[in-house]
């Protein structure tokens, strides 16, 4: 899967992603979706429970506690054989538990990209933007930092997609893969549907993620697919 070949692709795809969300009006027409413009309010409040607890504080720490147990793992690797034929594949999901989050991190700290609930059409203050602009000075007078693109809470759902290279059989990867994004999107779409973030920022994490991924993978040197 980290062929040159996987990983060229993924990055056009990437850019690809970036100037398609950027010129086109996609982002705003799916998010009018989860917005009450009558009564100027998100479909759901970002304190109602159990979906808080589900989709954004028990989440984030089951997979801190999945980080945690695969570092583990790794550090007393010699204990079981299994632990020590997957080693690579184990030191892939750790890295990539530690590096797609903080990249995804790094990126939202420098791109100034305003959340959904923070754009003009949806009661904020900031006119919607694209990632390349700039805002003029008298619209950074209006308030805070903006820190929204890409997605970070999503971020760790799409680190799991390194899960996959635990495994040989091509079968059993793209089951894992089907799991880490279903993890990833509900994590996104709850984002969404708050109006934390765009589709476009999930999007653009997920493709981000699995970059990341096929990077390190590459770098590991993670033992070829049996069919």
């Amino acid at each position: 899967m980290a062929s040159t070949k996987n990983i060229l692709f993924t990055f056009s795809l990437l850019v690809f992603s970036i100037v398609f969300f950027g010129l086109s009006g996609f982002d705003l027409y799916l998010q009018d979706m989860f917005y009450n413009l009558s009564e100027k309010h998100w479909i759901l409040s970002p304190n109602v429970e159990p979906y808080k607890f589900i989709f954004y504080d028990g989440i984030k720490k089951l997979l801190i506690l999945i980080s945690v147990l695969f570092l583990f793992s790794l550090a007393f690797y010699k204990v079981s054989t299994l632990v020590r034929k997957s080693r690579r594949g184990i030191l892939v999901v750790v890295l990539a538990a530690i590096m797609v989050p903080s990249i995804t991190g790094l990126l939202k700290s420098n791109t100034n990209m305003p959340c959904p609930r923070d754009v003009i059409q949806y009661g904020g203050l900031y006119p919607e933007t694209k990632v390349w602009e700039n805002y003029p000075e008298e619209v950074l007078s209006r308030g805070h930092q903006l820190k929204c693109w890409p997605a970070g809470h999503a971020s760790g759902g799409f680190a799991l997609l390194s899960l996959a290279f635990l495994f040989k059989k091509r079968k059993d990867q793209y089951f894992t893969i089907g799991v880490a994004l279903v993890i990833g999107w509900s994590m996104g779409l709850y984002k969404m549907i708050i109006g934390d973030h765009f589709f476009s920022h999930t999007f653009i994490t997920m493709v981000l993620a699995w970059l990341i991924i096929l990077i390190i993978a590459r770098v590991v040197k993670v033992e070829k697919v049996v069919e």
